[in-house]
């Protein structure tokens, strides 16, 4: 099946970043961000660099010399990519990001059933090149948002992507509120997501076993109340509880609320 709601997101998603990214200045360009040891030339860097491949395009020989940030395989791959820009200026990787970004538009919207049935491997563990895809609306969002953020200019905060990610970030939360928190069984914890992107999530612990459930039930541990910004910092590690401060609230069991928003890192 072609995943054509996915081929959107991508799209919607890649032509925000190119709007916002036209308008960076040098200076900008080499700020540092969230991420540690990058800079938002480097967060594009490393979209090109995944994309080229995907596209494929032979990556270069490149090897970063610094590693020490690194955590994992994926994570050293990426890193050679993004290294391999980093003596170019800002404007040169978006020029190179924008003729990618019509070439894989191009292949996303002739690709046929077979074409995204084909197996490929993805951060979740093997799976098809439609299951990459829809992975790779929430990495290149991500990386959006970790640009805008870090210069100032918010955006694209309510498009297709930005509830495409929040959602598949949602689904992390059993493990957070159940195995990390240590929840008591049959007790629920909420999350409100605010807005943007809004969301209620109820997780009830069932026979030992954290689940969402479909309605908030009467009595509730906590809920902690966060806008979507707030939520995707916690859940992709940007930013800590402390750091976040106020933009947390909470009602009801503080201790649990805090051991929940304390472990809501959901990325590798």
């Amino acid at each position: 099946m072609i995943p054509t709601d996915t081929n959107d997101k991508l799209e919607h998603t890649w032509r925000s970043l190119s709007t916002f990214c036209a308008s960076l200045t040098e200076a900008q360009w080499k700020t540092a961000s969230q991420l540690p040891h990058w800079t938002v030339q480097d967060n594009l860097s490393h979209i090109v660099g995944t994309e080229a491949g995907m596209q494929g395009i032979e990556r270069s020989d490149h090897q970063a010399s610094d590693l020490s940030h690194v955590k994992n395989p994926i994570g050293e791959m990426n890193e050679h990519d993004v290294d391999s820009r980093r003596g170019r200026s800002g404007a040169e990787v978006l020029a190179e990001w924008n003729e990618l970004l019509e070439l894989r538009v191009t292949t996303l919207r002739n690709g046929d059933d077979a074409y995204f049935a084909q197996e490929s491997f993805t951060p979740t563990g093997p799976g098809t090149l439609a299951d990459f895809l829809h992975i790779r609306v929430l990495d290149c969002w991500i990386h959006e948002q970790d640009m805008r953020r870090t210069v100032g200019m918010p955006g694209n905060q309510d498009g297709p992507g930005a509830g495409h990610t929040i959602d598949r970030l949602i689904r992390t939360i059993p493990i957070v509120v159940g195995k990390r928190a240590g929840t008591p069984e049959g007790g629920t914890v909420v999350i409100v997501i605010t807005g943007p992107v809004q969301r209620t999530i109820a997780t009830t612990i069932i026979d030992g076993r954290a689940q969402i459930v479909s309605d908030v039930p009467a009595s509730v541990l906590t809920t902690v109340s966060m806008d979507s910004d707030t939520f995707l910092q916690l859940a992709t590690g940007r930013a800590s509880n402390t750091e976040l401060g106020t933009a947390i609230s909470v009602t009801g069991d503080t201790e649990l609320a805090t051991r929940v928003v304390s472990q809501f890192n959901m990325m590798i």
